[in-house]
């Protein structure tokens, strides 16, 4: 029976991951509106699950779209990162009950995974300037909304990174 349970929670998990290919049919099945943020999510801290799920709050569903490790790392955050491979990254954010569906992308924006499935709402932190970015003009263009949400101060997977290696 243990193993059981084991078993059932891992599949849980592995079902809010989706891969590209199936993502469109995967988003049909799920309620709107259709919330999606984007990023590395390497080291998850508080700032992080507050943002989440704040953004999960302004719709039925919050797809995550990770980057892919090799998307990552054209980032400039340091020739190590990210830490967690996005296999485990993408298991750790299906964990929480904020998020709806985890997928990844592989370009250094989700520009072109956007104008695929058309969120209603995009969301980002509060650090993005959301009328400089080429997302928020495609959203806006089908009559959707971006905004950024307030950036949590003093949580950043860099400064956390840093501070181990002072130690």
């Amino acid at each position: 029976m243990e193993a059981m349970t084991e078993f059932t929670a891992i599949a849980a998990l592995s079902n809010k991951i989706c891969d590209r290919s199936s993502l469109v049919t995967r988003l049909i099945q799920l309620p709107r509106p259709l919330v999606f943020t984007n990023g590395v999510f390497d080291v998850l801290h508080r700032g992080h699950v507050m943002y989440l799920a704040q953004a999960r709050a302004l719709g039925a569903t919050l797809l995550v779209a990770l980057n892919t490790d090799a998307s990552a790392r054209k980032l400039g955050k340091g020739p190590d990162r990210p830490l967690n491979n996005e296999t485990d990254r993408a298991f750790v954010m299906a964990a929480l009950a904020c998020t709806s569906l985890v997928t990844w992308f592989d370009d250094e924006t989700p520009l072109q995974l956007i104008a695929e499935i058309k969120p209603d709402i995009l969301v980002k932190g509060g650090d993005y300037d959301m009328a400089r970015l080429a997302e928020t003009r495609v959203v806006e263009s089908y009559g959707g909304r971006a905004l950024a949400l307030p950036f949590v101060d003093g949580y950043s997977t860099t400064a956390l990174v840093q501070k181990i290696r002072q130690k």
